[in-house]
């Protein structure tokens, strides 16, 4: 009887870190690749680098069978930001729940950046094309184990903006019942092989999750960033912040800044591909975990 608890035991473990790691990791750095490239001219809100990276995530999305939330992939909007009006578009797909079709877990990440100055592209690879190629990997693994909850996979538009796409989305679902965030910006470049999580302290069940997380990789989560430390508050620098404003649970994972960040040289080349790897596979384990336990 020991022995068959014990093995049963074994293949649950080995079961979960498999369904961890059901993603494509060659595409994975494929997809950032593609769309941290000059082709997309930066991907600047308004611009045309942006609609082709819209077209592209659009694409990708298909390619992976993934429906459209609502009766499109784009929601577009318009804002004045810097005396200047924009027409910006979100990039929104999903993946229905099979127990709680109604309660959303929202999985984000932003695909505008800089765009072109004097001449010079930013390509903005960790700053945000990682977290997007991330929404591919959470959208392969999707497709072979359907979530309980219904699973939003956002793109947002105009977070170098202040955050508009992510307002104007949490705006447009306030009446739905959100249960997390899960944003991605910035998980693709660590020399340290660090990945930082925050929001832990502004809900008791998140924090137990991430206390208790068993890190199936052997890049460091760390917890901090949070205001409860003494560095950099990270709890409304990406588009996670519009969720925090309305007092919904989320969780951000990112990475320092490196001397890439808002500059030229935030390339897929300076990229660190085993952290970056891993940097996805912690993710969608604390998603699994979220998904399954609920909050």
């Amino acid at each position: 009887m020991k022995k068959n608890l014990i093995f049963l035991l074994v293949v649950l473990c080995v079961g979960y870190i498999g369904y961890a790691q059901s993603f494509d990791e060659t595409q994975l750095l494929e997809r950032l690749k593609t769309l941290s490239s000059d082709t997309y001219e930066g991907r600047r809100t308004g611009e045309k680098g942006n609609m082709l990276a819209r077209a592209y995530i659009i694409k990708t999305f298909k390619e992976l069978d993934i429906a459209p939330f609502g009766s499109r992939y784009e929601h577009p909007f318009t804002f004045e930001a810097r005396e200047e009006v924009f027409n910006a578009t979100n990039v929104l797909a999903h993946v229905k729940g099979t127990v709680y079709p109604n309660t959303y877990i929202v999985v984000s990440a932003h695909y505008d950046h800089l765009g072109v100055k004097d001449g010079v592209i930013y390509n903005g690879a960790d700053d945000d094309a990682s977290g997007i190629a991330a929404l591919f990997s959470f959208a392969e693994y999707l497709t072979k184990n359907p979530p309980k909850h219904t699973v939003i996979l956002a793109a947002f538009d105009a977070e170098e903006l202040g955050l508009q796409g992510a307002h104007y989305f949490v705006d447009k679902m306030k009446d739905a019942n959100i249960l997390v965030n899960l944003n991605m910006d910035m998980i693709s470049r660590s020399v340290k092989d660090e990945l930082y999580v925050v929001g832990t302290p502004h809900n008791k069940k998140l924090k137990a999750i991430i206390d208790t997380f068993e890190n199936p990789t052997s890049s460091k989560v760390l917890i901090g960033h949070d205001g409860n430390d003494d560095q950099q508050d990270w709890t409304t620098a990406s588009d996670h912040g519009a969720f925090y404003k309305e007092k919904i649970p989320f969780l951000y994972f990112g990475n320092e800044d490196h001397p890439g960040y808002h500059d030229p040289s935030d390339d897929f080349d300076d990229i660190t591909p085993a952290f970056y790897k891993n940097a996805v596979q912690i993710i969608l384990s604390v998603f699994i975990q979220i998904d399954q336990s609920g909050l």
